[in-house]
Order: structure tokens, then C-alpha cells, then sequence
């Protein structure tokens, strides 16, 4: 088989495209040029892609990088950018993986005549039934099937997850026992486009207006304080908040609104709700039916919470749940099998009327 391995310049991509040329496969490796302005952090520096093809000379295969700059700004920078106006907390790395990795990186392999593509995503690729499922990796520590949520059946039958089985400590090894340069790398945990220097502020500040605002008690309306900028202030958040305390106890942002320019926080009770509406949802396979009882994850190493699907992208947890950013994706599992998400909307007040 013919495979395009998207080599990011990390040890897992790396002993991906390994083990996949130990296995006969046609090995040919390939580098997103995804964002063309400053780095110094996640995983399109130009250290990465350099690293990257020091790894497939090692294994003596073929190195492409290609341009996708254009699309990553498009389906990423922008929309990012856009989320922030709008008070919401994006997660780049989904549309990243959405758009780039599993769409114009899966077409361009296509056009290029190969059978798959291969990634070094954490999570399982299995086939049971002629149907495919896409799976919790071996290491539950790394996994990384939640950001993977939005693979089709289409898409599924041509990709491939080698490390999926293996443990990050085994994946380590394995780089080790090759020589590869990329054995002992640290794993990428930032957003590629945001620099450690400057941070979200500087980079969005570039770009779009930071309205100042007002903290609001959720309680009795009572104004507590001032914030600097409304669009880089998240629901769940606690830090920047933390001198807004009512008797000593804790204070979290609740909501964010841009119209009345006030962030309304309460205590940790207000922060907990029974349901959550989920936008623009996409499944794995067949839909799930109403009444059916799912595990919802809501952030990356988040612990499932128990709930019932009710329809209209609503689940109703068995515990109240802590709320959800609006722009969050949403993850729903059956088991270690991802079901299907989407993205947390705003269910600010709940159904109760209650914060």
C-alpha cells in the first residue's frame, strides 16, 4: 500500500512513518507549511519541518512539505479570530485536524495517487462489520481520539494511526532502538500560531479591537470589577478573577456578553448545569438515537460524564457537570468508541433560570 505520512517533525509521527515502512507499506513522508507567521511553539516552526526531514532520511524515504498557509489562515486563523470577537473559546486544533490534516492533506494525498494517509494521532482505526470505528489509543493518558471526533466513514477508510497501539513510553522506545532524532523531543502543547512571548492577547490584539467590560455579580447584579478585555476572558475561568470573592468563596466567570460588556460570575455551584446543547454535530457513523445513553467528554483529558442524548443536540448529564465554554468541542462515546461531537453552545441561563 501506498501511504503519505504526515511527519510534523514529532517522535509520533516519526515512528509512525517507521513502523509503517516495517510493515512493507510504500512509505513516502510529508510536512504541512501551515502557518507563515512568528513561532516559537507548537508545531510549525521551521525546526519541525527540518526534523522532519532529517527523520525520513533516516529511514530513507522521500520528504515532501507542502504550502498549505492560504488554508490554514482561512479555516483556522480566522475562524479563531472570529470565535474571540464573538466571546467564544475556540479549539484551533480541531479545525486544524477538520480542514487541513483529514481534508486538503487526505485530497492532496489522493491526487498524488497514494491508497492512505497516516498521522501519529493517539486513537485506533478499527473495522468490525464492514463499518468503521474510530477508537481510544492504547495509551488513555495520550489519548487523542476527542479531537478526531469529526471523521466520517469516508475519511476512516483511508487513514491510518500506527501508534495508536503503542504507549507513548513504547512509542519512545521504539525511536530510541531507530536512531531517530525525534526519541527524546518533548510532545507540542500550544497553539503553533500564538508565541510564548506575546500570548493570546498580543496576537488577538493585532487583529480585532479588546473591548473593556465589567465583572457582575450573578447573584444580585452588583458590579464587582473591571475587565481589561471581554474577549480573552472564558467561561469556567478563575484566574483574573480571583479577587471578585463573596464571603471568601471562589469566583468563576460564568458568562460572557459583549453586548452589555459584562462577564457575570458566581461561585462554583452556579457554574454546574444538568444539560448541554451541542452545535453542529457530525457522527461517526449512523446518528445517535434519542433516549440513548452516551459518555460525553468535554475538554481534551476531561473524564466522561454520563448522560442521555434527548435529541436536538441536547444531553442531559446523570450529575451536574461543570459548564462548558461556548466554542468547546464536545466529544459523545459509547464505551472507548467516539460516537460522534460537535461544539458547545450557550445554555446561559439554564432552563431553570437559574446561573
Amino acid at each position: 500500500m501506498r501511504v503519505l505520512v504526515a511527519m510534523s517533525g514529532g517522535v509520533d509521527s516519526s515512528v509512525a512513518a517507521a513502523l509503517l515502512q516495517q510493515a512493507g507499506h510504500d512509505v513516502v513522508g510529508a510536512t504541512m507549511k501551515l502557518w507563515g507567521g512568528e513561532s516559537d511553539s507548537g508545531c510549525c516552526s521551521v525546526a519541525d519541518v527540518e526534523d522532519a526531514r532529517r527523520v525520513a532520511q533516516q529511514l530513507g524515504i522521500t520528504h515532501h512539505v507542502f504550502n498549505f498557509t492560504e488554508d490554514f489562515d482561512r479555516h483556522v486563523v480566522e475562524p479563531y479570530v472570529a470565535e474571540h470577537a464573538a466571546g467564544h473559546t475556540p479549539n484551533p486544533c480541531v479545525s486544524c485536524n477538520r480542514h487541513l490534516k483529514f481534508d486538503r492533506f487526505l485530497r492532496r494525498a489522493h491526487q498524488l495517487g497514494f491508497d492512505a494517509i497516516a498521522t501519529g494521532h493517539h486513537a485506533r482505526v478499527l473495522e468490525a462489520g464492514g463499518r468503521w470505528q474510530l477508537v481510544r489509543g492504547a495509551d488513555r493518558a495520550k489519548d487523542q481520539s476527542y479531537v478526531l471526533y469529526m471523521l466520517t466513514q469516508a475519511e476512516l477508510a483511508r487513514i491510518l494511526l500506527p501508534v495508536g497501539e503503542l504507549t507513548k513510553a513504547e512509542v519512545r522506545a521504539r525511536a530510541t532502538e531507530l536512531g531517530l532524532r525525534t526519541a527524546a523531543k518533548p510532545d507540542s502543547q500550544d497553539v503553533c500560531f500564538i508565541t510564548r512571548t506575546g500570548g493570546r492577547e498580543a496576537f488577538l490584539g493585532q487583529r480585532i479591537p479588546l473591548h473593556p467590560g465589567r465583572f457582575v455579580d450573578a447573584a444580585n447584579g452588583e458590579e464587582l470589577g473591571k475587565v481589561p478585555a471581554l474577549e480573552l476572558v472564558t467561561v469556567g475561568q478563575r484566574r483574573g478573577i480571583g479577587d471578585q470573592q463573596a464571603g471568601g468563596e471562589r469566583r468563576y466567570a460564568l458568562n460572557v456578553d459583549l453586548a452589555t460588556a459584562t462577564v457575570t460570575v458566581g461561585t462554583s455551584d452556579d457554574l454546574m448545569d444538568d444539560h448541554l446543547v451541542v452545535d453542529q454535530l457530525s457522527w461517526v457513523d449512523e446518528p445517535v438515537a434519542v433516549g440513548d445513553e452516551v459518555a460525553v467528554q468535554m475538554s481534551a483529558h476531561g473524564r466522561p460524564a454520563p448522560a442521555l442524548f434527548v435529541g436536538a443536540g441536547e444531553v442531559r448529564f446523570e450529575q451536574r457537570q461543570r459548564r462548558v465554554a461556548p466554542g468547546q468541542s464536545v466529544v459523545l462515546y459509547r464505551n472507548d468508541s467516539v460516537l460522534g461531537g460537535g461544539i458547545a453552545g450557550s445554555s446561559f441561563p439554564n432552563e431553570s433560570g437559574r446561573y
